[in-house]
């Protein structure tokens, strides 16, 4: 078997142990070692403050370069030592670690769980599910705003949580396949979380954040805008993807949430954004879409059901190129 074989079928294996068994409560998660890097640091330096700017710019740049090319080396040293005892072990590692990386069963069990309280007419337990997983206050929320927000999250998330580890999965497979899918994917997690710590505008992150924030902003960009096309393929709704997208995506300030975001809102026929309240502090999303239906369960459950068919899409568009390659260079 080819060296791109084999990346695929960890590859494909990580795909579907996420899916099958996500991440188990108090499982040793990579991110958490990331999170924890990240904070002593950060305070170690107190993010910087009293220095000039170039210099909390420099000391965040730093950290994030550190974290990012660390976890993909740590990764790639795990697994080559696991080969050195058993390729069978240094397989299982990367299918393991990979796995890690991809969040899809985690973001369809953190919809379900609002969902369900929300279904039987507890709203109370539905705001404080939904409050372990977004920024935004969630105890005024009134059933409508509550389905919008797990939409917003499951949309925003299939770029960053799902297909933009399976994207840079799917690249270690396709060019490197030598170092299996992992340190790819790890580097990119490690981007993520960055990201989602210290990536604010808003003091103490201004300038230490910077960096992590541009970077995260960078690494996702590409598949990102692979999320949106397939989205316009494969939900039959090209048109009105390309049309939404060009012109509401633009106003979000982020150059990639609000793509996505309006991909699924222009599939869906609906209209995500409005009035968010952040610890205290009221702030307007622009308005992506337009509602054509209202957001309930159904149109949750139909976006899920998206995330999952991008999500086979990828991976059966990486093995094809994977068994391509592998037959061109065997003749």
């Amino acid at each position: 078997m080819s060296c791109q074989l084999i990346a695929y079928t960890i590859l494909l294996a990580a795909a579907l142990l996420d899916f099958g068994l996500g991440d188990p409560w108090g499982w040793p998660h990579p991110v958490r070692w990331m999170g924890a890097y990240i904070q002593f640091v950060s305070n170690r330096f107190n993010y910087g403050q009293g220095w000039p700017i170039w210099g909390q710019r420099l000391g965040g740049a730093l950290l994030t370069l550190s974290l990012i090319a660390g976890s993909a080396l740590i990764s790639w040293g795990v697994v080559s030592s696991g080969m050195q005892i058993s390729p069978l072990l240094g397989w299982g590692v990367a299918v393991i670690g990979t796995a890690s990386g991809f969040a899809g069963r985690s973001l369809r069990d953190a919809a379900e769980e609002v969902l369900a309280p929300l279904t039987s007419g507890h709203l109370e337990e539905a705001r404080q599910a939904l409050a372990k997983y977004v920024g935004r206050e969630t105890t005024n929320l009134d059933p409508p705003e509550i389905l919008r927000a797990v939409l917003e999250t499951v949309s925003e998330n299939a770029t960053d949580g799902m297909m933009a580890p399976l994207f840079y999965g799917a690249i270690a497979t396709l060019c490197v396949p030598q170092l299996t899918p992992l340190p790819l994917v790890m580097a990119y997690k490690a981007a993520s979380t960055l990201d989602s710590m210290i990536g604010y505008r808003e003091p103490p992150y201004t300038h230490w954040g910077w960096f992590a924030a541009k970077t995260e902003d960078l690494l996702t960009w590409l598949p990102c805008r692979w999320l949106v096309c397939l989205v316009a393929l494969s939900s039959g709704q090209w048109q009105r993807v390309w049309q939404w997208c060009c012109r509401d995506a633009p106003k979000d300030p982020s150059p990639n949430s609000g793509w996505s975001e309006c991909a699924y809102a222009a599939a869906l026929g609906v209209r995500l954004g409005g009035v968010n309240t952040y610890r205290g502090q009221t702030k307007v999303k622009p308005f992506l879409g337009k509602l054509l239906y209202p957001i309930d369960q159904g149109i949750i459950l139909s976006a899920l059901r998206l995330s999952r068919r991008l999500y086979l899409i990828t991976l059966a568009l990486t093995g094809g190129i994977a068994l391509l390659g592998s037959k061109l260079f065997s003749i």
